[in-house]
């Protein structure tokens, strides 16, 4: 009565899923692999302090990141890198907090 299965075929098509659905999720793109030069360093952005009645120089040339204001933080778009998205933050991991649109409440 007791029969012996023979489970290498459902091994087999586990792991045959498992990887079609990895697949199917990077394809898509609901599945990205970060690499090193995905991310860019907070040096790379610094703080120019305005004064009142003090000239201060900058570039013609714009920075290939773009900010947006997104649910109160400063969201860093990248436009030469497509899909390269980040949020600002300090040297305590604190998110940059911006005015340009007001932090969703929860309705009680």
């Amino acid at each position: 009565m007791s029969e012996e299965r023979n489970a290498v075929p459902l091994i087999i098509t586990g792991v045959c899923s498992i990887i079609g659905t990895v697949a199917a999720l990077w394809y898509y793109g609901y599945l990205h692999f970060a690499k090193p030069e995905d991310a860019l360093l907070l040096s790379d952005f610094t703080m120019l302090k305005t004064i009142p009645g003090e000239d201060y120089k900058i570039s013609l040339q714009p920075a290939n990141q773009v900010a947006q204001c997104v649910d109160g933080v400063l969201v860093l778009f990248d436009t030469a890198q497509k899909g390269l998205t980040g949020v600002l933050v300090n040297n305590k991991k604190q998110a940059v907090r911006c005015l340009g649109q007001e932090t969703p409440q929860e309705v009680q």
